[in-house]
């Protein structure tokens, strides 16, 4: 029942479209509150920080019109991915998203070159989805597949979230086996194992 469910619910937070996610929305958010490793106010603080991330990035114009910079807050972790035209683009962006209230380390990942195409970013959210349903094959007592973040950018793939070590190395060869992922670069933390 627990793996229906967590099919279901990667299926429709991944792959479906924007009118699925508002009438799905407020179920969504809270399974995902449900079953996350951390807690009710962590994933809103997660929340915040990248709405606050998102509003740095578009107040800046010399950031905002020389990049596509994605943000994704983890367990107040943030991932900076995607391209800025220049690392002093990226840097000054992270710097700001560094001062951020809550924020404890900021992981910037972002490649200097051209802004990637609207098919690479298909291409991405495709793999993404994959590797999410990839970790439904794993087999450890107590894992939920969904308790990991994703996060892919020009075929590489982020993993981020609360796991022991076990489950962040099953993971790890799970994301690494997919077909298109070129790299694999983690991003957790560890938990101990229960």
């Amino acid at each position: 029942m627990i793996k229906q469910f967590s099919i279901a619910l990667l299926m429709a937070l991944t792959l479906s479209g924007c009118g699925a996610a508002v009438v799905a929305g407020g179920v969504a958010a809270g399974a995902t509150v449900a079953i996350d490793r951390r807690t009710t106010g962590t994933v809103i603080e997660d929340q915040s920080i990248e709405l606050k991330a998102g509003d740095l990035r578009k107040a800046d114009p010399s950031i905002f019109e020389h990049s596509n910079i994605a943000i994704t807050s983890y367990n107040l972790q943030v991932l900076m991915s995607g391209q800025a035209e220049s690392d002093a683009v990226s840097r000054r962006l992270a710097d700001q998203i560094a001062r951020l209230s809550r924020v404890r380390k900021v992981y910037n990942e972002v490649v200097t070159g051209a802004e990637g195409t609207w098919s690479e970013a298909a291409s991405d959210t495709y793999l993404t989805s994959r590797v999410k349903i990839a970790l439904l094959d794993i087999d450890i007592k107590g894992f939920d597949p969904t308790v990991v973040k994703v996060v892919t950018s020009q075929g590489t793939v982020y993993l981020m979230g609360l796991l022991t070590q076990q489950e962040a190395d099953a993971v790890t060869e799970k994301a690494r086996y997919v077909s298109g992922v070129k790299q694999v670069v983690r991003l957790f933390e560890y938990i101990p194992a229960s």
